[in-house]
């Protein structure tokens, strides 16, 4: 039967040469539905299958690995001779085969493939690749044996023509091999895909050739080397892609202005700093000249500030809302939860009250009068700041004069409410804030279009918080250290994953997850039923859960069993202990923010991390235990996803159609940074003629390109 002609833009994947509907039907389970999107499918590795070992050459590296006591299995080729076939038949069907090459003996062993025995016969010539390991044989002797993975036998006087083969993300409907197979006969029709929009004269500083040859050089490379090459070029215009959206952005925003400039001279900032109870820090000092210089711009400041717990983000914002009150014009902070808002007006009143700055809280919890009350003050202009929570977003809060939107934690917001807020006024200053360490490599990527700032030094006198990793067989061991501690003066967390028992399991060992009101139970009355012991989760009212805090905070309660409501926004000086129940649930940036909860008076503080006693999650926990430093962590963590939102996609080098991984390929992405800043720089609108395809680039693809943070 005669092949299909393709055409050269295919409408969809059965207009592919060995692609009918049920083919089709299995690609989809790896979404892959349309032709452009297999086109967009690149190898995740590669197998250099040019030149296979000798026997004798794999026999030796395999007793090497032996004498050093490394026994794991190592993938090999080669090409050798039959000399017997055996096959077992059984449920599982095992077929065994002596080859031979003239340098030495190696058993080549096919595991549940049913048919290969009929297929070999002794006298044939076979590519075998597999893993390769020393196995004791029934004689008490040791011998080299192959788990064999693919195979083919050449014919008559064939000879080996070896080749780097490429290895696609996969499935168990749709295998590695037919990937490849099916994009390898249907390169000219998928390269219709591929369209280069890099400009001449930046791939030519590279000395990059055309998106297209490297296109098909990652699909059907020539060697190891010559595909990282194009895996360069096809990353290279991805990345320049998202950080040129970025750079565009930024621009568009410095262009079009807009914004209040606040600037009221030193005097301010000077009576500021002398009616603080402490000196700033260095960090902190800088990082306020940089938000007051960006105040004092008609463009809209658009700046986000990191910083880890503890490192002063609140005083920061306090000089940016005195810059704001002494321009004459309003500021508003938008905290997540109820908890977190209060203790931001809380901090907040102190610095501010004394320079005569009146302060308003907004919660959904008020009651009618008190909250009738502070929006007619904000109404009116009567108060300078708001401090509230989504509450801030309903229609019956309005502004005289809103210039300036502080928004902390702002990923627990959307992109819609976080425009609500500024679009309380026409053009404000936005400075969000975040204690949640961000990787680098995610701050230059998805949070490109911000200025960044980073409060790098804490407070002097600060004790490091002291991490160690216990098996859950030593719980009670960490129970009666909270103990000890409580009996001292001081106060505990016990963080559990899930509020009430059945909830939720995991998902590996189908165990149960800790319950917080089960565990809250067990501790109030077998574990600590001398101690005060309170019960904290997301499923109590706004009320319940502010006099548990309230309770807690004036040392009412000594162990505080608890859910992740209080990763953030909780601050008591008199916990020292935090206690982590089923720690392998939790990623180590989310592990971070939880020990950030102590640490935040005079005492040495302690963090202990829970987890099963047959789980391999020691090693990752052990990171918490080496290093306070929470960027570090969220490295790591990011490195032990492998994914993340990258651009506004799910991205883990590879998937979601795209072949670089901002992290591994961070230097790259700098570099074609580098390049999309300087091309806007020079041509902010993408007006010169030379420009029109990227600026259709970025037209159709804006979202999938740069979805940012201060959307």
């Amino acid at each position: 039967m005669a092949e299909r002609k393709v055409s050269s833009v295919p409408k969809s994947l059965t207009d592919l040469r060995g692609v009918g509907p049920e083919v089709a039907r299995r690609f989809g389970t790896l979404d892959i539905r349309t032709p452009a999107e297999l086109a967009a499918t690149y190898p995740r590795d590669y197998r250099d299958w040019r030149v296979p070992s000798s026997i004798a050459d794999i026999h030796r590296r395999a007793l090497a690995r032996s004498t050093a006591n490394a026994h794991e299995s190592v993938e090999e080729i080669a090409v050798a001779t039959v000399r017997a076939v055996h096959e077992v038949r059984a449920r599982i069907p095992i077929v065994s085969a002596e080859l031979h090459d003239g340098t030495g003996r190696l058993t080549a062993t096919w595991f549940g493939r049913r048919g290969v025995g009929g297929r070999l016969t002794a006298g044939d010539r076979v590519f075998v690749h597999g893993r390769v390991a020393m196995k004791r044989s029934r004689t008490g002797g040791i011998a080299v044996e192959m788990n064999v993975l693919h195979h083919r036998v050449l014919h008559g006087d064939e000879e080996y023509r070896g080749a780097v083969v490429p290895v696609y993300p996969a499935g168990k409907a749709m295998p590695s091999r037919i990937i490849g197979s099916i994009i390898e006969r249907n390169l000219d029709a998928l390269e219709t895909f591929v369209r280069d929009f890099l400009p001449p004269d930046v791939a030519q500083r590279h000395g990059y050739g055309s998106l297209r040859a490297a296109w098909r050089e990652v699909h059907r490379p020539r060697s190891p080397e010559a595909a990282a090459r194009a895996r360069e070029r096809i990353v290279f215009d991805e990345f320049f892609g998202v950080a040129l959206a970025a750079a565009l952005k930024r621009a568009e925003r410095i262009a079009l202005g807009g914004a209040t400039p606040l600037e009221t001279g030193k005097e301010a900032l000077e009576s500021f700093e002398a009616s603080l109870p402490f000196a700033p820090t260095t960090a902190q000092r800088r990082v306020i000249g940089e938000v007051t210089a960006d105040l004092a711009r008609s463009a809209p400041m658009n700046r986000l500030l990191q910083g880890e717990v503890g490192s002063g983000k609140t005083l920061v914002a306090a000089a940016a809302i005195v810059v704001a009150a002494r321009s004459g014009v309003q500021s508003a902070l938008m905290a997540p939860t109820e908890v977190l808002a209060v203790q931001h007006a809380r901090k907040l009143a102190p610095l501010l009250l004394p320079l005569g700055i009146r302060l308003e809280v907004v919660l959904g919890s008020q009651g009618t009068r008190a909250r009738n009350e502070a929006r007619g003050r904000l109404a009116s202009g009567e108060c300078d700041i708001a401090v509230g929570t989504h509450a801030l977003l309903t229609e019956n809060v309005t502004f005289r004069r809103l210039a300036l939107a502080i928004i902390d934690e702002q990923h627990r917001f959307g992109v819609l409410q976080r425009a609500r807020l500024r679009g309380k006024s026409g053009t404000p200053h936005t400075l969000y804030m975040t204690a949640t360490p961000i990787p680098r490599t995610l701050a230059q990527t998805k949070y490109a279009d911000l200025d960044l700032s980073v409060l790098d030094e804490l407070p002097p006198g600060r004790i490091a918080v002291k991490t160690f990793v216990l098996r859950e067989s030593r719980k009670p061991k960490a129970y009666e250290f909270v103990r000890a501690s409580v009996q001292k003066g001081q106060q505990a967390f016990v963080v559990a994953p899930a509020i009430d028992e059945g909830e939720a399991s995991d998902v590996e060992s189908d165990a149960a997850l800790t319950s917080a009101t089960a565990e809250f139970e067990r501790l109030r009355r077998d574990v600590f039923p001398e101690l005060r012991v309170g019960l904290l989760h997301g499923r109590m009212t706004p009320r319940d859960k502010d006099a548990t805090m309230e309770r807690f905070g004036r040392g009412e309660i000594d162990v505080l069993l608890a859910t992740t409501v209080v990763e953030v926004g909780v601050d008591v000086p008199g916990a020292s202990v935090m206690v982590v129940l089923d720690a392998h649930r939790y990623g180590l940036a989310q592990l971070h923010q939880l020990r950030g909860r102590v640490g935040r008076g005079t005492a040495q503080s302690y963090c202990l991390l829970i987890a099963p006693d047959g789980k391999a999650e020691v090693e990752r926990l052990e990171v918490l235990a080496r290093t306070n430093d929470g960027f570090e962590i969220a490295e790591e963590d990011l490195r032990l996803r492998r994914a993340g939102e990258f651009a506004g996609t799910a991205q883990a080098g590879g998937e979601g159609g795209m072949l670089g991984d901002v992290q591994r390929d961070f230097a790259l992405y700098m570099k074609a940074k580098r390049d999309a800043d300087q091309l806007i720089a020079s041509d902010p609108e993408l007006q010169r003629p030379e420009h029109a395809s990227l600026r259709s680039l970025l037209d159709a693809d804006r979202t999938q390109r740069a979805t940012l943070v201060s959307s």
